[in-house]
């Protein structure tokens, strides 16, 4: 089974300084039907005004992974320890109890557009240190497990992310792992084909549930990226 959602089903939010858009309940927006899917807890899409910042917050017991798609970013967190961050890069935190982080565009000129998801992890596995990856042009590249496998980040909880690059045209077969999947647009087109659906179309910024299927096929119109979200319990 695969239903969509798409980008104006969402929930929004716009600050000025802020521009936000939430696939699932988050801040001042709540939907009972959309609280989480499985682990995957937060997925929002939000742009920072150049120079604007998020104030120092702490975090529930979640694996927090940015995609940088534009401008940069400057992270700190209440233990004095900085990060940077530029469009293409992936970051991974383990959010730690007791510590805060706070999130900065530092460009005085270009707005910074990230991707954020958060995952519920496991309570028995001990937090893991800020790890990094950039973004690879290539079809189909395995950004975070829970094995490391691939040289992929490492997750908490028994979830597998993949980022997708697809051409024009081009077929995109991906194999599931589980019985619930979740593929988010970041941008261009496709076509999604399944087992017990097809032909069924995902534009810019819409998401797909996916639900008891083996696997998928993508085609693209034109170039399309994003997010394969495998959430194998």
């Amino acid at each position: 089974m695969i239903i969509t959602r798409t980008a104006n089903q969402c929930g929004t939010a716009d600050y000025g300084w802020l521009q936000a858009r939430y696939t699932f309940s988050f801040g001042h927006y709540f939907d009972p039907k959309f609280l989480n899917y499985r682990a995957l807890r937060v997925l929002n899409q939000e742009i920072l005004a150049p120079k604007a910042e998020f104030q120092p917050k702490s975090y529930p017991h979640v694996d927090i992974l940015n995609i940088i798609l534009q401008g940069e970013a400057q992270y700190h967190d209440s233990e004095g320890n900085h990060i940077y961050a530029q469009q293409g890069d992936c970051l991974l935190f383990s959010a730690r109890q007791g510590i805060s982080y706070s999130e900065h565009n530092p460009s005085d000129k270009i707005p910074l557009t990230r991707l954020q998801l958060w995952l519920n992890a496991c309570p028995q596995q001990e937090t893991q240190p800020l790890q990094r990856k950039v973004l690879p042009n290539r079809p189909l590249t395995l950004l975070a497990s829970p094995t490391s496998e691939n040289n992929s980040m490492h997750l908490r909880q028994q979830v597998w992310i993949s980022y997708l690059v697809v051409k024009n045209r081009d077929n995109q077969i991906l194999s599931l792992r589980g019985k619930h999947a979740y593929l988010q647009s970041i941008s261009g087109n496709a076509r999604i084909n399944g087992n017990k659906n097809s032909d069924l179309e995902i534009k810019c910024g819409d998401g797909v549930f996916i639900q008891e299927e083996q696997e998928v096929i993508l085609q693209a119109d034109p170039l399309f990226r994003g997010l394969l979200i495998d959430l194998a319990d």
